[in-house]
């Protein structure tokens, strides 16, 4: 391997910003962009007034709602580092996107509202990235505002998601009183200044300086001391190996409304998390420094063009060097294809791309060849990446063109949107009406949204009350005798699946055919 090729490799840093709605997730990404250069200013994700939008919500009812439905993924470079993040959903309803996503990073920056603490979703995430054994960094979001004393937060962290936690920065008073924080790695006072930029100050933690006195009220010095002594004695040890297993958390405090402690975070950031990490497969570890090109696809995209109803294949880039115009073989199906349409992305926007190296995420020019999922080789063995999860649906809904003269279109419109992941589309086998099944209802909202905007199609949805999925084998779907508690239907491969009333109907069912194995769609 060249020295260039081994730069290019430690100097990149792909990790994903995961949290509750609302925590300020996006505009801490907008705020990342803003440093990187990427953009000139920084939209917010509900700045409808001003017209400014956040640039990594890039569909139109992301800009109508004031919410982020899809994860968008976005290139820089800061500090000699080339820096691949991904915004991700912070919608319940849009789980299974962010779990895949998960899946394409080598990181994860976790933002907790500092007044509201740990959140439903943020548990759930916090699990994901812990099964993975994904680096962890928490920015406590917020701090400009009244909240939950620091003390609490910490206790929270470690209580209720089971991690550990070091606080790297620690505030100086909050809302009204909020005049900065302090390093205790760099044993600075990042001070609070409002709409200027921040001023730094020197301080050990113990002994106080005119110049701190000047800048930080008499009142908020002893109590600060004390609380860092506190940390000093009782806190966690830092431990860089803990944190690169994902056991131990940096903190840091900031707010990302105001660019408040975000360069700090992100300075820090780079220098606690890895280059991009090895990957299971079929045929064993593939690392980084593996000669043949390698990558997997995570994630399927309409329409981000609408002017030219395209389709982008997400492809994280495990091993190699991707170089455009190469060809390789798509492991599923033994195909060749050359690739000659690859593009990175500022949110929307893209950029052809000649070449790519492990860590990085390229967009592929995709006419249906690929499935989440599928893996890509060049030359050398064919493998198989480790299969992405899935998750069962828990709402059913049965769907139509309210104009049948609009069925071509229907077609079109269910097929690629589907194939994105996230709804799952299943027909009955003799009608062949279509089922629609999600995991919350935000995704039919956005599905019908954006038939209509994309496809020109208006959708009638008719609820129906199973809750349950599973698969069964087809020489056993003869055995079954249906009726409106259970209903026989096909997947999008012509898979047989068994849709359930209720867990009484499933578990009912199971007592009776003992001899059915039915599988989860987790399990497939």
């Amino acid at each position: 391997m060249t020295n260039e090729h081994m730069h290019e490799l430690t100097s990149r840093r792909t990790f994903a910003i995961i949290s509750h709605p609302d925590a300020g997730k996006t505009t801490l990404t907008e705020k990342l962009l803003l440093l990187g250069g990427s953009i000139r200013s920084a939209g917010t994700v509900k700045a409808k007034k001003s017209g400014k939008y956040a640039t990594s919500d890039w569909m139109e009812i992301e800009k109508q709602r004031g919410i982020s439905v899809t994860s968008s993924v976005m290139q820089f470079f800061y500090r000699g580092h080339h820096v691949n993040i991904v915004d991700t959903p912070g919608h319940q309803d849009f789980s299974e996107d962010t779990y895949r996503t998960l899946t394409a990073v080598d990181s994860a920056v976790m933002v907790i509202d500092g007044t509201k603490g740990i959140e439903a979703q943020t548990i759930k995430l916090f699990k994901v990235c812990r099964m993975r054994g994904i680096p962890i960094l928490t920015f406590i979001n917020k701090l400009d505002r009244e909240g939950k004393e620091p003390l609490e937060l910490l206790e929270e962290i470690e209580e209720v998601l089971g991690i550990e936690s070091y606080p790297v920065t620690w505030p100086i008073g909050m809302g009204k009183r909020f005049q900065g924080t302090y390093d205790r790695f760099a044993k600075k006072i990042e001070v609070y200044r409002g709409n200027e930029e921040s001023l730094f100050v020197d301080f050990d933690g113990e002994n106080i300086s005119d110049e701190v006195r000047q800048y930080v009220d008499a009142s908020m010095l002893e109590p600060l001391s004390d609380e860092l002594m506190l940390l000093e004695e009782a806190g966690n040890e830092f431990s860089v190996e803990k944190v690169k297993n994902g056991e131990l958390t940096p903190v840091f405090f900031g707010s990302a409304i105001a660019n408040f402690g975000v360069q700090s975070f992100f300075n820090s950031f780079l220098q606690l998390t890895q280059p991009p990490q090895p990957r299971m497969s079929s045929a064993g570890k593939i690392d980084i420094d593996y000669p043949h090109f390698s990558g997997f696809v995570f994630k399927i995209q309409a329409n981000m063009n609408p002017a030219h109803r395209d389709r982008i294949a997400f492809l994280r880039v495990c091993s190699g060097k991707f170089e455009r115009g190469m060809t390789v073989t798509l492991s599923r199906t033994g195909r060749k294809i050359k690739l000659g349409q690859s593009q990175q992305f500022l949110a929307a926007d893209r950029e052809t791309v000649d070449e790519a190296y492990p860590g990085d995420i390229i967009g592929l020019y995709d006419a249906g060849t690929y499935q989440i999922g599928d893996t890509i080789v060049g030359d050398g063995q064919a493998f198989q990446f480790e299969a992405l999860p899935k998750f069962p649906p828990e709402l059913f809904m049965k769907v139509r063109a309210k104009n049948a003269l609009k069925h071509k279109h229907f077609d079109k419109g269910m097929t690629q949107l589907v194939q994105e992941g996230a709804v799952q589309l299943y027909r009955t086998p003799f009608f062949g009406d279509y089922i629609l099944g999600a995991v919350g209802e935000l995704q039919f909202q956005v599905f019908e949204y954006r038939m209509k905007a994309e496809y020109g199609v208006d959708l009638e949805f008719t609820p129906m009350r199973h809750s349950i999925a599973k698969w069964i084998p087809k020489d056993k779907v003869e055995k079954v005798s249906t009726d409106s508690r259970i209903i026989l239907v096909e997947d999008l491969e012509g898979n047989p699946v068994l849709l359930f009333e209720n867990d009484f109907v499933h578990r009912l069912f199971q007592d009776k055919n003992p001899d059915i194995k039915l599988m989860s769609i987790l399990e497939s």
